[in-house]
C-alpha cells in the first residue's frame, strides 16, 4: 500500500472509530498535497485514523464525521441458502450497526450506517467489510460487484420522493 511511512503508528485521539483512515489531518499533510519541507522527496507520509467528533485546528463543523448509507452488494457461485443466511446473520452479530441484509443463494446485498469524515472513508470501509470478515462469519468467498454510499441528507430525500427502501423495512436478514 503506497502513502503510509513505515515506523511507529499515529496516535490517534479520543474513541476508535469504525472507520476513518484518511489522510486528512496526516502528518507532514498540506490542502493541494504539497509536500512537507520534513519529508524527503519519495518518503511517503503516514495515515492517521479519526475519531468521531475529532476535529482538526482549523477545520470547519462540515469536516467533522457524518453519517453516510451504505450498500453493499456481492455475488458468486452458488451456496447452500441456510449457509448463506447463517454467515449474515454472524455479520450482524458481530456488527450490530448492519441495518438490513437480504440474500439468495449467489448474491447478497448488506444495507448500513457508516460514520465518516467524507464519502472516500465510507466507501473505503464499505469495501474491506465482506472480505476482513468472510472468515469469522463464514461469509461465502464472493466478489464486492456494487457499492452505492449516499449521504443522510440525499437518502432521506429519496425516501421523501418514494425510492429506496421503505424505513420500515425489517432490520435483519432476509431472502430477496
Amino acid at each position: 500500500m503506497s502513502g503510509v511511512r513505515p515506523g511507529p503508528p499515529a496516535p490517534r485521539g479520543g474513541a476508535a472509530s469504525r472507520g476513518g483512515t484518511g489522510a486528512r489531518g496526516a502528518a507532514g499533510a498540506r490542502p493541494g498535497g504539497a509536500r512537507s519541507a520534513n519529508r524527503a522527496p519519495g518518503e511517503e507520509r503516514a495515515l492517521t485514523s479519526v475519531a468521531a467528533g475529532d476535529r482538526f485546528r482549523g477545520e470547519e463543523p462540515e469536516h467533522t464525521p457524518r453519517l453516510w448509507h451504505v450498500t453493499l452488494s456481492v455475488s458468486g457461485a452458488r451456496a447452500p441458502l441456510a449457509e448463506v443466511r447463517r454467515a449474515l446473520e454472524q455479520l450482524a452479530h458481530d456488527h450490530p450497526f448492519l441495518l438490513t441484509s437480504r440474500y439468495a443463494d449467489d448474491h447478497a446485498e448488506i444495507r448500513y450506517w457508516e460514520e465518516a469524515r467524507d464519502l472516500h472513508d465510507a466507501a473505503a470501509v464499505a469495501l474491506r467489510l465482506w472480505g476482513e470478515h468472510r472468515q469469522t462469519a463464514g461469509l461465502p468467498p464472493w466478489e464486492i460487484v456494487g457499492l452505492e454510499v449516499i449521504d443522510r441528507v440525499t437518502y432521506h430525500q429519496r425516501i421523501a420522493a418514494g425510492y429506496g427502501p421503505a424505513p420500515a423495512t425489517p432490520v435483519g436478514v432476509h431472502p430477496f
